[in-house]
């Protein structure tokens, strides 16, 4: 497409999520789109310029950027804003040919934009004009977005250009698509920062959030609590809002503790939840914390000691799910609760375990039956299974314990990473179905693998990091100081902050001497708690952490990060008639 320019950009895969909360935010494709038109009217004017950013989990995935003939002139007025003139477009694509890589771009993704009903409509009306289907995706306004999270003292005005200034983006909007449209990704991903203090977690409770923000006013009740704040500090931690017997209602945790709790009495806060609570509060306290790292550690820890009735994560705070071999002489898998040694997990929910399970009797040749076998004389009658040539048929004593040993070996050599045989096995099947064109077995089977993988891959990860005895590491504070944490088998044992000018190892051998001693419990994770670990695993590889005091900390080399990018592109549903092996040997 002439004038056109497209660039995409590797991703790493985002962190599962164990909140079930509709679709995590983390999981979400924002496409965020900025046009450039000449005039305000979808009906009477025309597209000069088109400009998207695709962004998942805070990474860019791509950008799409043209200018569009419109077919007419461009108004002087609208020359000395955009600076786009007639002459700048006249060799341009029109938009007939610009619109469908627009709406491509668009596809699996909520289309974001600053006024989003302007960008929306002039779209919108493009489609009924040139004979294609609007897809109808889910809008996000980010000027919506602002003001229900921003008070008025903090941001008077929610226009583009003083909301860049607001967060000090590093582009600025100057009314050409694609520079706004950057601009605009960066305000998205600050204004998702405060959102997540709102207990906002889903797309869907996103675009609750934002829903006719300007309408709201605070309640008479929300007003009459204003004072609740009164006592919070203007510190990083944890805040709880207590009821009348005492009992905590809510946890949540902030960086600046009094400015968040402010926010539950002003019109940003409009949930009906939230709104109840704030009307049953009498107290909020608050936990200072050294920064970010322990205070989600304490928030997590609060959810699961109290499970607040108005938070969602309280639902089930703390249950996972495992793929676990049971302890029989022929061992079959089971979805379980506890976290045994050789398991595979954690899952967020038990559907995704059972997929899991499905898919690793594909990848080794346990048996699937759940019938008791005993040890000696086994006398049942061989299943379909075993004419099929699936099963051995160990419940009819034609597989004694030796010979069914290798498929439990081989179970516990992927799991822990020693090997991944049974990997190459199910990518060759996928590409073999592909070959018979097959295509939508192949497309099941490839996502069902690519679930495997992101499994496997959380496991190694988590048990490597919970296998550690100590070690400590130092993030930058930003303002020439160290953030510090001693982690011990996988949990927060203590945190603290060596200030700018202080010197930060005497700090740390303070820090080592106090942590908490944390024996190792059962498990793949040695008793920590999932969620836990996984927080303490996103500080230690995000930020610039460096590692101060570490035993020997690896992951294993035929373990499942080796086929990450393979299950990225299978996410993507990019791999069509690519070989499997080929992506993951960096042939693709």
């Amino acid at each position: 497409m002439s004038g056109a320019r497209t660039t995409v950009r590797p991703v790493t895969a985002p962190q599962l999520s164990f909140d079930e909360l509709g679709t995590p935010l983390r999981e979400v494709t924002f496409v965020v789109l900025d046009l450039e038109t000449t005039g305000g009217s979808h009906e009477r004017d025309g597209i000069t310029e088109v400009g998207a950013v695709k962004v998942r989990g805070g990474e860019e995935l791509g950008e799409l950027g043209t200018l569009v003939d419109p077919g007419t002139g461009i108004p002087p007025n609208v020359v000395a804003l955009t600076g786009i003139t007639t002459a700048m477009v006249r060799t341009a694509p029109r938009l007939p040919a610009v619109l469908p890589s627009v709406l491509e771009f668009l596809t699996g993704a909520v289309l974001v934009a600053h006024n989003a009903p302007f960008d929306s409509g002039f779209l919108r009306s493009a489609c009924e004009r040139h004979g294609q289907v609007w897809p109808r995706p889910p809008v996000l306004c980010t000027a919506r977005l602002a003001r229900a999270v921003l008070t008025r003292d903090e941001c008077p005005s929610v226009r583009l250009g003083a909301l860049a200034r607001h967060f000090g983006t590093r582009t600025q909007p100057n009314h050409r698509a694609l520079s706004d449209a950057r601009a605009t990704v960066e305000v998205l991903h600050h204004l998702l920062e405060r959102v997540g203090n709102l207990g906002v977690q889903s797309l869907e409770e996103l675009l609750a959030l934002t829903r006719e923000a300007s309408a709201h006013r605070p309640t008479q009740r929300q007003r009459q609590k204003r004072h609740l704040a009164e006592q919070v500090p203007s510190a990083p931690g944890v805040y709880l809002f207590r009821g009348p017997r005492e009992e905590v209602l809510y946890v949540g945790t902030s960086g600046d503790l009094r400015r968040r709790v402010r926010s539950y009495f002003t019109a940003g806060e409009r949930r009906s939840r939230i709104r109840d609570m704030v009307a049953l509060a009498e107290r909020v306290d608050s936990v200072v914390c050294a920064h970010a790292l322990e205070a989600g550690v304490r928030e997590l820890r609060l959810l699961a000691a109290h499970k607040p009735k108005y938070n969602r994560r309280s639902r089930n705070p703390g249950r996972t799910w495992w793929v676990a071999p049971t302890a029989e002489t022929f061992p079959r898998l089971s979805v379980v609760t506890s976290a045994r040694e050789g398991a595979l997990g954690p899952f967020a929910s038990h559907r995704s375990a059972a997929t899991a399970l499905d898919t690793l009797l594909d990848a080794v040749p346990l048996r699937r039956c759940t019938q008791r076998i005993p040890a000696r004389a086994p006398s049942a009658s061989p299943c379909m299974l075993h004419e099929l040539g699936k099963c051995g048929a160990p419940c009819a004593g034609l597989q004694t314990p030796e010979e069914y040993a290798p498929a439990v070996e081989s179970l516990r050599s992927l799991v822990h990473g020693a090997s991944d045989d049974p990997l190459h096995r199910l990518a060759r099947g996928v590409d073999e179905l592909a070959g018979k064109e097959r295509f939508e077995e192949a497309a099941g089977d490839r996502d069902r693998l690519a679930a495997l993988i992101s499994a496997l891959e959380r496991r190694q990860t988590l048990a490597e990091l919970a296998a550690q005895p100590e070690l400590v590491g130092a993030r930058p504070d930003g303002r020439g100081g160290w953030e510090l944490a001693v982690v011990r088998y996988g949990q927060l044992a203590a945190a603290d902050v060596a200030r700018r000018a202080v010197r930060p190892m005497p700090v740390v051998e303070a820090l080592r001497a106090g942590a908490q001693t944390i024996l190792p419990g059962e498990g793949p994770l040695h008793g920590a708690p999932p969620e836990e670990v996984r927080l303490i695993y996103r500080w230690l590889t995000t930020g610039g952490t460096r590692l101060v005091y570490c035993e020997p900390w690896s992951e294993p080399a035929r373990g499942a990060a080796r086929w990450s990018r393979w299950a990225l592109k299978a996410r993507e549903g990019t791999e069509a008639g690519r070989s499997a092996v080929e992506v993951l040997a960096g042939r693709g």
